[in-house]
């Protein structure tokens, strides 16, 4: 064999032996994988507003928050009862809005229900609205995704 063959066969087992490895770096599921694990490490909560503005109206709706849209339901006297949920229907992308006196979010474009856990109670949604967990805190309001 004369050394310029060797040299050939060396390399193409090389390329061989490499090519698993190459697969596997570029594969989605490694992408995935770690991708999910970087979230779930810097998932943290996020401040939404001050308690000010939420004991004014009984609701803090923030539409560009860290987190994304979030409407926010109680005051700081009930800090412990406080609700979070991303505000926009299931159904069709509207707003939904509180309804203190049926103590339900309610759509005003085709009069969706959802409970205070964000389960649907009456259609034509079908799923439930996104929940945050909720605090006050040196006089913010802070939400972070459940």
């Amino acid at each position: 064999m004369k050394r310029r063959e060797f040299i050939n066969w060396v390399g193409l087992g090389f390329l061989a032996s490499s090519l698993p490895v190459a697969l596997a770096a570029c594969s989605p599921e490694t992408t995935t994988t770690a991708s999910s694990t970087s979230d779930a490490a810097t998932q943290k909560w996020e401040n939404v507003g001050t308690v000010a503005e939420l004991d004014k109206k009984g609701q803090l709706l923030v539409s560009d928050s860290p987190v994304g849209a979030v409407l926010v339901v109680g005051t700081s006297k009930a800090a412990q009862s406080l609700i979070a949920v991303n505000p926009t229907c299931t159904h069709k992308g509207c707003t939904v809005a509180w309804k203190t006196e049926k103590n339900q979010f309610v759509c005003p474009c085709h009069d969706a229900e959802f409970a205070r856990d964000g389960k649907v109670q009456e259609g034509p949604a079908e799923k439930p609205l996104k929940t945050y967990l909720a605090k006050i805190e040196s006089g913010s309001v802070f939400v972070k995704t459940a």
